[in-house]
């Protein structure tokens, strides 16, 4: 069994910037329509489930710009309305308009005072303790926007290790992976821990059709001979954000771009792989299934849309300006 000090550098250092159980909080967050102390921001235990089971939320990123006197919110728009896509599909009902929960993650931005790249989470769920065993539909809820500090891996050298999982990605007859819901990372959690156990960084999942889907937290693409093969939104994938931005700057690059079923053993013949997501920003795989891949480091293409995605998020592409919402020191 692989212990965790053998996980790889890339791999922990997504876990220490999203997972860190022993972190304290930003001095405040939004909730339900103002700002609170982050220490005061409570539920009864008894709330607990419910609202882990029922929540959907959005990850979001603010970088610091490239002249270091501004952040930048990447797409804060898009994640928002993913957001109350997600909630209409889980049939919660949101009390605030966009507007509102946007001026909410500004507002969190400027009450901690950042000046370093930041990691936003807000999040929906039932408010109170519901006595039934299944939450209802419609039910109130309340939204929070918490946040905190990350480390960026964009233009630094790393890679990992990934595997097929023995785990099954969840659809849409039975949970569907569109929704950026909590309870749906259970499937992924699985999926890594499997992962870790058999001595690889982070695992791959098939869909119920045995064609790839994502990782545990990140969409996935392969480079094969030049192009760029990505599975399709209806391989039991979320909507990606950082999939979409990540096809756009690739077709920008001039490469080509396919999106379609993909099989498992397309990945042990690519040239390159990576995944992409808020959290694991443009992440290469290095091997697969115990298979190298390629020269065991991040390939020419994975390299350029790093960059690219890197020059995007803090300000360096002109042409993109519309994806970032400014907040100058």
């Amino acid at each position: 069994m692989t212990t965790e000090t053998e996980i790889s550098g890339a791999a922990m250092s997504i876990m220490d910037s999203l997972v860190r159980p022993d972190r304290g909080g930003p001095e405040w967050l939004w909730r339900s329509g103002e700002l609170v102390p982050w220490a005061e921001a409570t539920i009864h235990v008894n709330a607990v489930g419910h609202a882990s089971v029922a929540a959907v939320f959005e990850g979001i990123k603010a970088y610091l710009s490239h002249d270091g006197d501004r952040l930048l919110v990447f797409r804060l728009d898009e994640h928002l309305k993913r957001l109350y896509d997600s909630a209409r599909i889980v049939r919660l009902d949101l009390p605030y308009g966009l507007g509102e929960l946007r001026a909410a993650v500004l507002e969190v931005i400027a009450a901690n005072r950042y000046r370093e790249d930041v990691y936003l989470r807000p999040w929906a769920f039932p408010a109170g303790t519901i006595q039934e065993q299944m939450v209802p539909a419609g039910v109130r809820c309340e939204v929070v926007v918490d946040s905190w500090t990350f480390q960026s891996g964009l233009g630094t050298e790393r890679g990992c290790r990934a595997a097929v999982s023995s785990w099954t990605r969840i659809n849409e007859s039975s949970m569907p992976p569109r929704v950026k819901a909590f309870s749906n990372y259970h499937n992924g959690r699985l999926a890594m821990i499997e992962a870790r156990e058999n001595g690889h960084d982070w695992p791959i999942l098939l869909n119920e059709r045995s064609k790839v889907s994502e990782g545990p937290g990140a969409c996935i693409a392969l480079v094969r001979d030049g192009v760029v093969i990505t599975p399709s939104t209806t391989s039991g994938i979320l909507e990606s954000l950082t999939r979409e931005t990540s096809l756009t700057l690739l077709r920008e690059l001039g490469h080509e771009v396919v999106e379609r079923e993909v099989d498992r053993t397309e990945l042990y013949l690519a040239d390159e792989v990576f995944f992409m997501g808020t959290g694991w920003e443009i992440l290469p795989v290095t091997w697969v299934d115990g298979l190298q891949v390629g020269d065991g480091t991040a390939g020419g293409v994975t390299r350029a849309l790093d960059a690219a995605y890197g020059a995007a998020v803090r300000g360096q592409s002109p042409q993109h300006a519309d994806w970032l919402t400014e907040i100058p020191f």
